[in-house]
């Protein structure tokens, strides 16, 4: 019987983090499923799922858990029962606008409102083109709840883009 494993990784980033990681899954007869790995801020962070034999589970998480000794903290979870893929519209966000607080906020606020489900997100702060200060961008991939309707979504986020002073794009993902 295979047992699934949800982990969270961080620590301070140098090269060879992954690798103690999967050599901890390798070694204990696991299978990498599936990583979000990234640098943010000098820290090394992801989130990966792994499948082990359930009678393993034990040992692989203790030596998991043995890598804080080497600077990197390993938090495990075991997956649930299969979750069932709600029914709905998987549509992309693109947001741009001038930094500053709240923006996510006011947007998350919005989508949570509507049952918008934030199925993967990525934003970063970059320099506007020719000095103009900076931008915040963000990108989410979004499902919408078959019950819901995406024009009354995207209506709702146009509303609070001009008080944000962000440009704003929601349309149904393309493939």
């Amino acid at each position: 019987m295979l047992a699934t494993l949800v982990m969270t990784v961080i620590g301070a980033d140098r090269p060879g983090l992954v690798q103690l990681v999967a050599a901890r899954v390798a070694d204990h007869g696991g299978n990498w499923l599936e990583s979000r790995m990234c640098h943010l801020g000098g820290q090394f962070a992801g989130i990966l799922r792994v499948e082990v034999a359930s009678e393993r589970v034990d040992e692989l998480v203790g030596a998991l858990h043995r890598l804080e000794q080497q600077g990197l903290r390993v938090i495990v979870h075991a997956e649930g029962a299969a979750a069932v893929k709600a029914a709905g519209v998987v549509a992309t966000l693109e947001l741009v606008g001038q930094d500053r607080p709240g923006i996510l906020r006011s947007v998350s606020g919005v989508l949570a409102a509507h049952g918008v489900n934030v199925e993967e997100l990525a934003s970063e702060r970059v320099s506007a083109p020719m000095g103009g200060g900076t931008l915040f961008q963000a990108r989410a991939t979004v499902l919408v709840p078959a019950t819901v309707n995406l024009g009354a979504v995207r209506g709702d986020l146009e509303k609070i883009a001009a008080d944000l002073m962000v440009d704003l794009k929601l349309q149904p993902a393309k493939g």
